[in-house]
Order: structure tokens, then sequence, then C-alpha cells
């Protein structure tokens, strides 16, 4: 599986958005760490979703290590690869509503969001490897059950939700994103959806 242009751009633009505009993924190492992943097969929406989970938890450190490179991101990669594939030998045995406890109210005692939330794990948990027939198909429904949840979180945040965009659309500009494009977009979805699942304290990722 070789990454396209666009998910390498995504890559050094989630870098700079997480790492306030630092420059990083010019280095020999961080492009051999590239390749690694390339190699085997890792999809690109992991390597960022462990991008996110380091940064997330060096934010927590008293002391974070002034120098990071993409090959810190390699056990939170590993480790997500691992979760992937436990979900997929799990099967639909594990829609069951797993970690939904953990929501805050007033989302938590919404019956449409707790519905969509189920309809949503379910099919993650029953996606096929990617080689699969039917599997484009499969992720297709997964991510629309994955926005019709979003869309009731984010209806939940009442008139919150604008100051929020407003501070991402902040960040995003600083880490040197146009507004309009691909790009923006793709990286725009990503975040708003996770400012959203955090405000409710909703798990949606590996």
């Amino acid at each position: 599986m070789a990454y396209t242009r666009e998910e390498k751009d995504w890559l050094e633009r989630e870098w700079a958005f997480r790492a306030w505009g630092r420059a990083g993924l010019l280095g020999s190492e961080d492009y051999r760490q590239v390749l690694a992943w390339e190699a085997s097969g890792v999809p690109m929406d992991v390597v960022v979703s462990a991008l996110n989970t380091f940064f997330d938890r060096r934010a927590k450190r008293e002391k974070p290590r002034t120098f990071v490179a993409l090959k810190h991101l390699d056990g939170d990669v590993a480790k997500a690869m691992k979760v992937r594939e436990a979900l997929l030998r799990a099967g639909p045995a594990l829609g069951d509503g797993r970690g939904w406890e953990r929501v805050k109210a007033p989302l938590r005692d919404d019956p449409e969001a707790r519905a969509a939330f189920d309809a949503w794990l379910r099919l993650r948990a029953a996606s096929p490897p990617p080689d699969a027939p039917g599997y484009l198909e499969h992720h297709d429904r997964e991510r629309e059950a994955r926005a019709a949840l979003l869309v009731r979180a984010e209806a939940a945040l009442g008139t919150e939700a604008e100051a929020m965009k407003a501070a991402l659309q902040d960040r995003l500009r600083a880490s040197d994103m146009k507004e309009g494009t691909l790009l923006w977009t793709r990286a725009w979805n990503h975040h708003w959806a996770r400012v959203v699942a955090r405000a409710w304290d909703l798990s949606l990722e590996d």
C-alpha cells in the first residue's frame, strides 16, 4: 500500500498542527519511518491517530522532551494496529455499546445518540480487511454512521459550538493550511470530530 501525495501532505500538516508550527518530517530518519509504515501496510489514518495520541500524552507531562521525531510515534502506531486487528477478530459481538457509560450528560441520555453510537460500533467491529470484497462499501457505511453520531453530538453542544469552531480555525490557520483546499477539509473533519468527541468524553478513536 503506497501513500498518496495527499496522505503525506496530511501527515506533515498534522505534525505542524500538533507541534504548533515546528518544522519536522524533513530528515532522513523521518522519511525512513514513513517508508517503514508504508511497507507494513499501516493506513495513514492510523498514523495520524497515533500522532494525536502521542501529542496528547506529551502535553500532560510536566517536562516533555524537546526533540520529537516520527520514530517516537512507532509504539503508538503499533498499538493502534493491534487494537484494529483485535476489533476485526472480535466481530459484531463487540457492538454492544461498550464505552457509552463514560459519555457525559445530556448526550448520554439521548436515545438517538446512543442508537447512533451502537450502529457505528457494530459496523466498526465488523469491518472486513482492506483486501476483502466489499471493503470500500462497508467503510463508507461506517463513515456515514460515525457522521450521524457526530451530528447528534455537535447539536448537543448548542451555542458553545461556535467558539470551539473559531478556536479550531485559528489553530489550522497557524499550521499554514489553506482554507477551501482538500487538505483543509480533511484536517477540519478530523480535528472537529476530535473536539466534539472530547467535549462529551466520547471515544471515537482506536
